[in-house]
């Protein structure tokens, strides 16, 4: 029930924007958005506590299972839907599915549930925080590999926006890390507050320039709805997919559900902060965000559903 409050936040930063997209000219929300991004990632380095990092490393199979589900099994099953598209690559829909399912798994709310429902919760600390880490060039690289021949898409400008947006920033916070990560670990919920409001002002940024471009009046209904279905169907595909090759292999229960919850997980704040380095100010920003914002409310509710069945049958 914690992030009900974030996601709620979410549809009012969008409703925002339809009523009221001339903010983003009021406001230098480039700006703005552009160094908070930095900040998140500076954060992000300074967070990262190396003794739990550590005690994660040597489970090595969950590692490998998780992170080939993320970017490999992820975007494979999202580049297999192209077809479905009619317009195929050039369908600003299927881009968007496709971009969902490059990004790397989310840190904290992957934790959470997992310890929720009493799985391997250093294993999770572990995966959440390498996937950030290998997402930064793994997303670019796969829209690279498959959008590269495309116009919109320069992938020489994206690995230079690339470098000074993110991994600079995270390089300065590693290397600040023993000055100054006791005290980001302290204060993370402040930083987590923090992330989640530009956060909000990108999506509301997007959404505001999708709305005043009106690229949704481009996008038939049966357009979303085929979108949606996709969305809960990678995931379902994705849970028990890794449900079944768990069993098979014989992983304990406690590792299980370190795969399964760390696996099906795509990150909202990755996706936003990635579409700003990778798009910039497109009109169609806020129609790329779709899928990885209906997939963020999926997977917390489902998977908060499948933790605390879990957390019962261990108890009982």
């Amino acid at each position: 029930m914690k992030f009900n409050g974030f996601i709620l936040a979410i549809f009012i930063a969008i409703g925002i924007g339809y009523i009221f997209p001339e903010g983003t000219e009021l406001l230098p929300l480039k700006t703005i958005t552009d160094i908070g991004i930095g900040l998140i990632f500076l954060f992000y380095g300074l967070k990262l506590s190396p003794a739990e990092f550590k005690a994660g490393v040597l489970n090595y199979r969950i590692h490998i299972i998780i992170h080939i589900t993320t970017f490999i099994v992820f975007p494979l099953l999202c580049l297999a839907t192209m077809p479905i598209f009619e317009e195929g690559i050039k369908s600003e829909l299927w881009i968007a599915l496709f971009f969902f399912g490059t990004l790397p798994s989310t840190v904290s709310s992957s934790v959470v549930m997992v310890s929720l429902a009493r799985g391997n919760v250093p294993a999770a600390i572990f995966n959440a925080s390498l996937s950030g880490l290998i997402g930064i060039f793994a997303t670019p690289l796969w829209l690279g590999f498959i959008l590269g021949k495309t116009a919109d898409f320069d992938f020489l400008i994206v690995l230079e926006k690339l470098f000074l947006q993110i991994v600079l920033p995270l390089s300065i916070g590693l290397l600040l890390q023993k000055l100054f990560g006791d005290y980001a670990r302290k204060h993370s919920k402040q930083i987590s507050l923090f992330d989640k409001s530009i956060i909000i002002l990108i999506i509301y940024s997007s959404f505001s320039d999708s709305f005043t471009s009106n690229i949704f009046n481009s996008i038939a209904l049966i357009g979303i709805v085929k979108l949606t279905g996709l969305v809960v169907a990678i995931f379902f595909i994705i849970y028990f997919g890794l449900t079944i090759f768990c069993k098979q292999i014989g992983l304990k229960i406690e590792d299980r559900i370190t795969a399964q919850f760390c696996g099906t997980k795509k990150s909202l704040v990755h996706g936003t902060v990635m579409l700003r380095v990778i798009f910039g100010n497109s009109a169609n920003s806020g129609l790329l965000l779709l899928p990885i914002m209906m997939y963020h409310s999926l997977q917390l509710i489902l998977i908060a559903w499948y933790a605390e069945k879990y957390r019962k049958r261990i108890i009982e």
